[in-house]
């Protein structure tokens, strides 16, 4: 009896330990969370701004692992948006445009630049301007210095916005388009600032530079976009990339 008297009081002595433990890693994680919170919102934070949740997209920052996360957050207000690519891009905020219930562009805006390349004017998603500027500024820029030796000036499009159905390679779809509310812009090719000019329709398949540029590019996209086409994917690519801002990944 004196033995189970004495286990009863060990196993006591060991439950009554294990939720002191528990309440004292539950009072640490919480120091830590809170600590952790007051060095991000601190003004005087040591956290680089790139590293800081708290902190919006800039489009000059450097990318990490938050990039992608800060990004969408920013797509997806037509407030933070526009705050975001002042500076980055020449634009015009629109009212909107409803067409029909299938065809419109929400946060509608007049773009003429991204970075330092020119565009025509071109009336898309103020979403797809931001990926646009990422873009530039991140991978075709850099690709355009390491392949080609010059910096990009202007970006060649053949549209976003057009109240049309899906293409496909047995022709069109039932369904519409992403381009019918402007989820999407097709890049024809660029302009450098030496003059050259680089075209998918007849450079996709070169061996030298401009080649391996097109395809530095595209792989690029994939990082910016939510779905990106090119010369790979079907003959109905063959002149442009279709970059568009929903979709499930796809680069091709």
């Amino acid at each position: 009896m004196a033995r189970q008297a004495a286990d009863e009081q060990r196993k006591k002595r060991e439950r009554s330990g294990a939720v002191a433990n528990g309440v004292a890693a539950f009072f640490f994680v919480g120091v830590l969370a809170f600590a952790g919170y007051q060095l991000i919102v601190h003004p005087q934070t040591p956290l680089p701004r790139e590293w800081n949740p708290t902190e919006p997209l800039r489009i000059s920052d450097p990318v990490n692992l938050l990039t992608g996360w800060k990004l969408n957050r920013a797509a997806a207000s037509q407030e933070q948006c526009l705050f975001t690519l002042d500076g980055f891009a020449d634009l015009q905020p629109r009212v909107p445009l409803e067409e029909t219930e299938q065809c419109f562009i929400r946060d509608r805006v007049d773009l003429r630049a991204v970075g330092q390349s020119r565009l025509a004017p071109i009336e898309t998603r103020c979403a797809i301007a931001l990926r646009l500027a990422m873009w530039e500024r991140h991978s075709v820029q850099p690709a355009a210095a390491e392949f080609l030796g010059s910096s990009v000036s202007t970006i060649d499009h053949i549209g976003s916005y057009n109240c049309r159905l899906m293409r496909t390679a047995n022709g069109s779809s039932m369904r519409m388009s992403t381009h019918a509310t402007a989820d999407a812009i097709d890049i024809a090719g660029f302009g450098l600032a030496d003059g050259t000019r680089v075209r998918l329709l007849s450079d996709w398949e070169h061996s030298g530079p401009k080649g391996a540029f097109l395809r530095a590019v595209r792989d690029g996209a994939c990082d910016w976009f939510s779905l990106t086409l090119s010369p790979d994917y079907n003959r109905l690519h063959a002149d442009h990339f279709h970059l568009q801002s929903r979709g499930w990944g796809l680069c091709r």
